[in-house]
């Protein structure tokens, strides 16, 4: 069995996503991809978070981050490739 590529992403997302449980429902949908990382509202009224693992995962969180939970409102996401670090142990939701 070969083993998958890891990515790490960094991204930025806009819009009306504090106070709708984005953080909690992005550390969930992590959580369930296998993703390691962390999540965290920022004082502009967006959130940043950091993903890194296998490829495919990467890319399905980031497509779920376009549209969020219920409530939320995503006007825009933003992400860079960064090089995969594997420093996380677990998705966190940092404050």
């Amino acid at each position: 069995m070969t083993e998958q590529p890891t990515k790490r992403v960094h991204a930025f997302v806009s819009g009306q996503v504090q106070g709708v449980f984005f953080r909690a429902n992005t550390r969930a949908e992590a959580k369930l991809l296998g993703l390691k990382g962390w999540v965290k509202n920022l004082p502009c009224g967006g959130v940043e978070l950091v993903a890194e693992g296998p490829s495919w995962a990467v890319n399905e969180l980031i497509s779920w981050c376009h549209k969020g939970p219920a409530y939320s409102r995503v006007d825009k996401v933003e992400f860079y490739a960064e090089t995969p670090r594997g420093k996380y142990d677990e998705f966190s939701i940092r404050f």
